[in-house]
């Protein structure tokens, strides 16, 4: 490696603001490019991008000189961008469940009075155990993602999801109860 990358390395390392700053200027508008052309969405290239570059700053001290600080970047961007991918298939299938409970519930009923099918789901919702109808409540009726409720609730991630997979699960069995 060169000895001018050693020492942006090394820069790096000491907090160097200048040199900070030099390296999110020379590698931005490549690394938005790059997302750009994963996702074709510009606020979610957007922010990987500046995870990307906050990786860098938490993972300074362990960077190798002997490995292109380029290469590392777009590791991190292609790595975030597939956490992101998988993230939000997984979401997708949550609502995709939630959508078929209430399609099955309100729609597929022939003789269904939408304000009973209404009530039987509010019933429901409400005799889901206190800390999953909490989970689910802050999901579906406030729209809050699922590191929000996190934070809200202080549980781990792991934990919503498992709250909102529970819901949907005894929602359903609940429906096909009261048909």
């Amino acid at each position: 490696m060169s000895e001018s990358y050693n020492l942006i390395i090394s820069k790096l390392q000491q907090g160097d603001q200048k040199v900070w700053k030099d390296v999110v200027n020379m590698y931005s508008d490549q690394l938005f490019g790059y997302l750009m052309s994963l996702c074709s969405d510009h606020s979610i290239a957007s922010d990987i991008t500046q995870l990307t570059f906050v990786s860098l700053f938490e993972y300074r001290f362990k960077l190798n000189p002997d490995y292109p600080l380029k290469s590392f970047l777009y590791k991190t961007a292609y790595n975030k961008f597939v956490n992101y991918y998988h993230k939000e298939k997984s979401l997708s299938r949550l609502h995709e469940q939630y959508h078929y409970i209430l399609e099955d519930s309100f729609y597929n009923k022939p003789d269904g009075d939408l304000a009973k099918e209404i009530a039987i789901m509010n019933s429901l919702i409400e005799n889901l155990p206190k800390r999953t109808r909490e989970v689910f409540t802050l999901k579906k009726k406030r729209g809050l993602q699922n590191d929000e409720i996190s934070k809200v609730l202080s549980i781990s991630v792991k934990t919503v999801e498992s709250h909102i997979t529970k819901a949907f699960k005894l929602l359903r069995e609940g429906i096909k109860q009261s048909s």
